[in-house]
């Protein structure tokens, strides 16, 4: 069984009030140098037999409908262990 792991973040020009809420945080609690933080959403899907690219396609095209906003995040879909992204 194959671990593929979609990383879901809010694009840039998007404002990041939780990051923000944490560097602000960190800031505070005495961790200096922090210039930003963004706070995004990581899902590791299980899947069984083989990892193909259909099976990776079919994964991009959840990523796109249920698992990110692609209005205000972009996502990036790997394997995990694998030397490269998807």
């Amino acid at each position: 069984m194959a671990t593929v792991v979609v990383d879901v973040m809010p694009k840039q020009a998007i404002l990041d009030p939780q990051g923000q809420a944490v560097a602000g945080a960190l800031g505070r609690l005495g961790f200096a140098g922090i210039a930003g933080v963004r706070q995004g959403k990581r899902f590791e899907v299980e899947i069984e037999g083989e990892v193909t690219e259909e099976r990776l396609a079919e994964l991009r095209r959840a990523a796109e409908t249920l698992l990110a906003n692609t209005v205000i995040e972009d996502f990036t879909v790997r394997v995990e262990g694998a030397e490269t992204e998807v």
